[in-house]
């Protein structure tokens, strides 16, 4: 058993964040604090990306308190930017990051501290910082008839690349920035079909700050209800770039409604119409990593976790970063300070009732 102030799961935006804001209270590697990754290296969810994923093509990656990302070549992979850039931080600010760690549970331990069982042993912490975002759970829709499709079935978690299904037909499914990459990707040496639940909506005004905090807070208000937090979005919309307009143009953005059911050779849907294919690629997005908590009993009737700011309301122990509001490497930064400081209050009082 080992005992730290904070422990810290997960390390990508989010982790690697709380733990330059944690070493700038005071706190240092050690007894201070201890950040467990699971990952086999630096990166995040950002060193899964398939590789075609460029830093070009992704998302704005937003710098990590404290440092620079400097001149990054938007024609490299992804992963390999950000998994150097990851590595430098961690470097540089000496975060002593361990990994590969699993964390298996999370319980109540003993005099009102938490115990983090991992597989490479147990820690005793006063407060927790949970990083572990989304990657490790992607979320795969059940049909009626997926059992007996004989084509391919994957998830984006699992895509490596348009090359394995040059001459294919691929169904994908999902109306999220990930599919509109992956369609026109796939499009150049593939036939694809877009099937989403809903009419998917591009938004070509510009993500200003003001909009910014105006979809941050409609999800704040869903998670302070104990309500899982939306899809990103559901709450911002798909943005209308150059290569967007461009596809639209060339057809490889034309929607279909999602399909009822499959069969052994394609979907179907109820008006009778089907579709033969050899793949369905689902961009069906990812759900919060959260199962090593359940022993807290943190969540709600609604099915999610209340939160506020980023403390968790049933316990204020514990803390989710990169989680509804802060689920972006913008509010990660954010989330990561907000979360030090609740800590540092919440270990200041008991110092102060020690002593008393």
């Amino acid at each position: 058993m080992r005992e730290v102030e904070v422990a810290v799961v997960g390390a990508g935006q989010a982790g690697l964040s709380a733990g330059y804001f944690l070493r700038r209270s005071g706190l240092a590697p050690g007894a201070g604090f201890v950040v467990l990754d699971h990952s086999p290296g630096p990166g995040g969810a950002w060193q899964y990306r398939w590789p075609s994923l460029t830093y070009g093509k992704a998302h704005r990656v937003h710098e990590l308190p404290g440092m620079p990302l400097g001149y990054a070549d938007p024609d490299r992979p992804s992963a390999e930017v950000v998994g150097d850039y990851f590595a430098r931080y961690e470097r540089e600010f000496d975060l002593r990051v361990r990994r590969p760690v699993d964390v298996a549970a999370v319980r109540e331990g003993d005099g009102g501290r938490l115990r983090v069982e991992t597989d490479a042993g147990v820690w005793s912490a006063r407060a927790l910082i949970n990083a572990t975002g989304t990657w490790d759970r992607p979320f795969l829709p059940y049909y009626p008839g997926q059992e007996t499709f004989l084509g391919r079935q994957l998830h984006t978690a699992g895509y490596r690349g348009a090359a394995e299904f040059a001459g294919r037909h691929v169904v994908v499914v999902g109306g999220g920035t990930s599919a509109v990459q992956l369609l026109m990707e796939l499009a150049d040496v593939a036939r694809t079909t877009w099937v989403t639940r809903r009419p998917p909506v591009f938004r070509s005004g510009p993500f200003d700050e003001e909009w910014g905090r105006e979809a941050v807070a409609s999800v704040e208000r869903r998670v302070r209800q104990g309500l899982p937090p939306q899809s990103v979005v559901s709450v911002t919309g798909l943005a209308a770039t150059e290569a967007v307009r461009q596809a639209e143009e060339r057809g490889i953005l034309r929607r279909e409604e999602m399909f009822d059911r499959i069969t052994p050779h394609g979907v179907a849907w109820a008006d009778g119409r089907t579709l033969e294919t050899d793949v369905i690629l689902w961009a069906t997005g990812f759900r919060a990593a959260l199962d090593h908590l359940a022993p807290l009993r943190l969540r709600e009737p609604g099915g999610g976790i209340a939160v506020e700011g980023t403390r968790v309301l049933k316990d204020p122990r514990v803390h989710l970063v990169g989680y509804g509001p802060s689920a972006s490497t913008i509010g990660a930064n954010r989330a990561g300070r907000t979360a030090v400081r609740e800590v540092r209050a919440l270990l200041d009082e008991h110092r102060l009732q020690a002593v008393r």
